[in-house]
């Protein structure tokens, strides 16, 4: 029975819409999903606030061998929260508006020494772009749209945004994405080396499964020793070689070789057992934007 009064109307609450990152760990892979879906996922402050926090965690967490980045629903995400911008670009150290929390989300992200995948179906746009740059490998669906879009709005886009998509695509076509801020569609994008693989949005996920089973099924030594190898080419060799005596070392002195090189006699599948020293966690250079740009 209702207790409103008689003439009165009970005035009825809307859920407030869910707005934060989510994680959940299946079968060795980690899901960041970026959940605002009634704003196309986009980030707001606490959002990317949340990035080097849920970082950390799963850098730490051994059962972690493969972290994944996507959006809720349908899109990756519209970017960063328009109307709080300039307090998410603000830099306290320098006064400056060059990324602030993205940056630090970025830097956070690439920072991970385990394999990072993002994967994007609809819009990802902005800040968005961002957060997918910073991930090693990047699956789109044909339905999927990019833009880089700073221009349309008159700000600068973060200096390590700028660097690392030029490293990406060169500068070219860096140039021709940021000044125009034109959105391009997915199969565009995996022309221009903006993503490195592109599926049916009705076979993403499965696609996606797929990927993470391989990596998950190969040697995380040599996965984490290449990734990080590659991400020290990437950002100007600066101490390469050492980089190449601590991997070639650790090498070494594991099984994974010989385990792979039995199965591969075998016809079999090789069963790996290294797994990183938690009381030695890796800095990957990748959380460094290429230098000299």
């Amino acid at each position: 029975m209702s207790n409103a009064a008689p003439g009165m109307t009970r005035a009825v609450t809307t859920p407030a819409p869910i707005r934060q990152l989510s994680v959940d760990v299946d079968d060795s892979v980690a899901t960041i999903r970026i959940d605002n879906e009634s704003q196309r996922n986009c980030l707001t402050a606490e959002m990317w606030a949340q990035f080097p926090q849920i970082v950390e965690r799963l850098e730490s967490d051994p059962r972690v061998l493969v972290v994944v980045v996507r959006g809720a629903g349908e899109n990756f995400s519209a970017g960063a929260d328009i109307a709080n911008l300039m307090e998410i670009l603000a830099d306290p150290a320098t006064g400056l508006h060059d990324g602030g929390l993205t940056t630090r989300a970025e830097q956070a992200l690439a920072g991970l020494s385990k394999p990072l995948v993002a994967v994007i179906d609809g819009y990802c746009v902005g800040a968005a772009w961002q957060v997918a740059a910073a991930c090693d490998i990047r699956i789109a669906s044909d339905r999927a749209v990019f833009g880089i879009t700073p221009a349309r709005i008159g700000i600068v886009y973060p200096l390590s945004a700028i660097s690392r998509l030029v490293a990406l695509v060169g500068p070219a076509v860096a140039k021709d994405l940021l000044l125009t801020g034109d959105f391009v569609s997915g199969q565009e994008a995996q022309s221009l080396g903006l993503v490195t693989r592109l599926a049916p949005v009705e076979r993403l996920d499965a696609d996606v499964r797929r990927l993470t089973k391989t990596l998950r099924s190969r040697s995380q030594l040599s996965i984490h020793a290449m990734k990080n190898i590659v991400d020290v080419i990437s950002t100007g060799g600066a101490g390469l070689a050492e980089r190449n005596r601590v991997w070639q070392a650790a090498m070494a002195a594991s099984e994974d070789p010989l385990i792979g090189i039995q199965a591969f006699l075998r016809k079999d599948t090789p069963q790996f057992t290294w797994s990183p020293d938690p009381r030695e966690p890796l800095v990957n250079v990748g959380a460094h934007p290429p230098s000299g740009l």
